[in-house]
């Protein structure tokens, strides 16, 4: 999974900051550090990466709040580090753009299995022999092949997350596919937290394919079953 793969790791602890270079570059990762959020903007603006793994807790602009301003602008995938356990603090990571979290202390194989998990949400889908090559959602079409949403001739950018989501919904549409399903195939681990995280993104999706994300109309919820993509 490693290859070629450029890690971008932000975190203000010198020694934490170090340790996880020297474990992922092991393991056959590219890794450039940051020291904070300013450091790490700088280092965005030159380079692309493939993932970033991102610090919550830092002095000056904390993690939550680059995530934020970073998803407006790219859909790199990115992972938070928490000292904070609670649920509300992880959802309001996810809610801001992030597609997975890692409360501290955790072990290095943790991460580098979470980090693994992460890059597999963006493969390429199987063929599908009777599967339509576009999906069309109003004033969007989802194009089935290469996992592109666009709006007229515009891309709309999704995270690794959205555009894995996509993908799943895409492979059967008008079907529903459970909360504990897109779990699994999230590569997340199992429990009712994981299924509220899968909740917070399927939120941010509506946000971005329906006109009304209150009352959607094109990825529904189904009572009972989980969701359901239903183009036109």
């Amino acid at each position: 999974m490693s290859g070629e793969i450029h890690l971008l790791i932000v975190d203000d602890d010198e020694r934490i900051r170090g340790l996880l270079q020297k474990f992922l570059i092991r393991h056959g990762f590219c890794v450039t550090a940051a020291r904070d959020a300013a450091h790490a903007r700088r280092l965005l603006a030159g380079l692309e990466f493939d993932l970033i793994v991102l610090d919550v807790m830092m002095p000056g602009e904390d993690g939550i709040s680059l995530t934020r301003d970073l998803r407006s602008k790219i859909a790199t995938p990115i992972m938070l580090l928490t000292a904070k356990g609670e649920t509300e603090d992880r959802i309001a990571g996810l809610e801001a753009g992030a597609d997975d979290y890692l409360p501290k202390p955790f072990e290095p194989k943790e991460l580098l299995l979470r980090i693994n998990a992460v890059l597999r949400r963006m493969p390429q889908i199987e063929e599908i022999e009777t599967a339509p090559k576009y999906i069309h959602l109003g004033r969007f079409r989802y194009d089935v092949e290469r996992g592109e949403l666009w709006e007229g001739d515009q891309i709309v950018r999704l995270t690794a997350t959205e555009s894995q989501l996509m993908r799943i919904f895409a492979a059967a549409p008008a079907e529903p596919v459970t909360r504990n399903d897109l779990v699994e195939r999230l590569g997340r681990d199992g429990g009712q937290a994981q299924e509220r995280a899968v909740d917070v993104q399927i939120t941010r999706l509506r946000r971005k394919i329906e006109d009304d994300p209150r009352q959607p109309r094109y990825l529904q919820t189904v009572r009972g079953s989980g969701y359901m993509l239903t183009p036109e």
